[in-house]
């Protein structure tokens, strides 16, 4: 079977790996009284949630295959790290990662945590922001080093390195949030060369609504549709807009009032979307 660049891999069907999985337990939009805090919630299919390395804790390791998760729209590659440092023999380590547009099978990935030179990165190897150059597209970046990845995991999105900037003495890089802001970040700060695969994934079409209520998702009426003591939409004769803005059940505006106390400013944001 031809090994082609992933744009649509062939996913293994096999089961999770158990000790990389954990239950995902689901509220359906209630709290701990059991009323209704969320709404368009509920049902859903049950599903175990797979751990994912964010830290890339495995210097080398090899790709095995492609897996579908269901719980984010990005896919999984697992990788297998051969660990023979102690004296006990060889013992194979398992991992899952988000997988990246252009990863193969069988490819060799590695992590680098220090300043290097003269080195050859290939899609899916993690390494610090300083090795990276600019113009590069990067996914699972770290917002504090060691923190773990935060920035671009979901299917298509990827960050880009803009340049390396010094402020007060202190060396930052710039990247290019999938947002569109433009953010400083430690040059410890580890990412992963290449963007997330699966960049179709907005553009599936569910073709039933039972889709929908696999993906935990509940039907949603119009408010216009509903009677008066329902929303503050409902009532009049045939089709009205009430003649108000547009509210919540709960009256609260919808459009164009903020309903959310201002953000502290965070200083590494430079350029907001």
């Amino acid at each position: 079977m031809k090994n082609k660049i992933l744009e649509k891999p062939l996913l293994a069907k096999q089961r999770p790996l158990r000790h990389l999985t954990k239950a995902n337990h689901k509220d359906s939009g209630r709290n701990n009284q059991g009323r209704l805090t969320v709404r368009h919630q509920g049902g859903g299919r049950k599903q175990l949630y797979r751990n994912i390395d964010w830290f890339r804790k495995n210097k080398n390791n090899i790709i095995v295959n492609f897996e579908y998760d269901p719980n984010r729209s990005a896919y999984l590659a697992k990788l297998a790290s051969i660990d023979n440092e102690n004296n006990e023999g060889v013992k194979v380590r398992f991992s899952y990662i988000l997988a990246v547009k252009g990863m193969k099978i069988f490819d060799k990935l590695q992590t680098i945590d220090e300043l290097k030179w003269n080195f050859l990165l290939r899609p899916g190897d993690a390494s610090t922001l300083e090795n990276f150059e600019s113009g590069d597209f990067l996914n699972s970046v770290e917002s504090v080093p060691g923190q773990g990845a935060l920035f671009a995991r979901a299917a298509g999105t990827y960050c880009q390195v803009l340049q390396s900037t010094s402020i007060q003495n202190t060396i930052y890089i710039k990247l290019r949030l999938p947002s569109g802001h433009q953010r400083l970040f430690s040059p410890k700060s580890k990412a992963t060369l290449g963007a997330i695969a699966n960049e179709t994934h907005g553009q599936r079409n569910l073709k039933k609504a039972g889709r929908n209520r696999w993906l935990n998702k509940r039907p949603t009426v119009r408010g216009v549709a509903m009677n008066p003591i329902d929303h503050p939409h409902g009532g009049g004769q045939g089709k009205t807009k009430g003649g108000r803005p547009s509210v919540t059940p709960q009256s609260w505006p919808t459009k164009g009032q903020p309903t959310r106390s201002p953000r502290k400013k965070n200083s590494l944001i430079l350029v907001v979307r």
